[in-house]
């Protein structure tokens, strides 16, 4: 649990710096550079020879980060901001469904308690839309939240329990190299390279992601999402949502609705509490 707790903190201050830094570049570039960077690093763990499902690992890194990237990122051509974040928290819910789909076997349990972090989310970041909905925008952040959440379970599927961090070290950049190989495409059509200039602090922001957030982040959330059970990696998918908003407020000046905070915040921890003892007891 700790390893998903660490990752929501690094995310948390992702949503800023991206705001702050990288609204001007090409969003098929950003999400390109943040797997480039996140393949390099796993590189040297790398052994190719020694890993099961080769095949597997490489198609779930096109979906669960490469075209999870750009999709997400595509669905800001039709939503706000604050649509496409509130869109994201039906995450916990696609993550309960496809691990009971793929056990076969529903749980009610994980899914109340998947649900109770979406509406404690949903508190928090809720606001009245001016415009009447844009549903090609919300299928198109709800694909991006299926493709994220199919990976997060059929990783623990192909990796299992048993496993140490560093068995996982060693096959992390075969998947990397799977969104490498998709953004990278979307990226080289996309992109005007020809008038691409970086400054200082848009470097500094994409090192940050590529390695951190992207990188180490990704890494860390699938492994930790082998050591917990599906209502705990549902709520997990929730928590840096209220992370975020608080980071915004501590680090970057913004403002929001403390109350709303604090009530959703409450039962995001709630829904991890209840998860926990229910897990013990059974």
């Amino acid at each position: 649990m700790v390893y998903l707790l660490i990752v929501s903190l690094l995310w948390a201050f992702s949503f800023g710096l991206i705001k702050e830094q990288l609204t001007s570049l090409n969003a098929n570039f950003v999400a390109f550079v943040r797997m480039l960077l996140a393949f390099l690093v796993f590189l040297p763990f790398l052994r190719f020879k020694e890993i099961e499902h080769k095949k597997e690992l490489f198609i779930l890194g096109i979906i669960q980060f490469g075209f999870m990237y750009i999709v997400y990122i595509f669905s800001y051509q039709f939503l706000q901001a604050y649509q496409v974040a509130l869109f994201t928290i039906f995450t916990p819910i696609y993550v309960t469904l496809i691990d009971d789909v793929l056990k076969r076997k529903f749980h009610t349990f994980h899914f109340w308690t998947a649900l109770l972090s979406v509406i404690g989310t949903g508190i928090i970041i809720w606001k009245q839309a001016d415009s009447i909905l844009i549903w090609k925008g919300f299928g198109l952040v709800q694909l991006s939240n299926l493709c994220f959440a199919f990976g997060q379970v059929y990783y623990r599927k192909l990796r299992g329990s048993g496993r140490s961090i560093i068995d996982d070290a060693r096959v992390f950049a075969l998947i990397y190299l799977g969104a490498v190989f998709v953004t990278g495409i979307f990226a080289g059509v996309t992109t005007e390279w020809s008038g691409l200039v970086l400054n200082s602090g848009q470097i500094r922001t994409l090192i940050y992601l590529g390695i951190l957030a992207s990188g180490f982040g990704f890494f860390l959330w699938n492994y930790g999402a082998t050591k917990v059970n599906a209502g705990a990696l549902a709520v997990f998918n929730n928590l840096k949502i209220p992370l975020a908003v608080l980071v915004a407020l501590l680090f970057f000046g913004e403002q929001t609705n403390i109350f709303r905070l604090v009530v959703g915040g409450s039962l995001v921890l709630g829904s991890l509490w209840w998860n926990e003892q229910y897990a013990r007891q059974h």
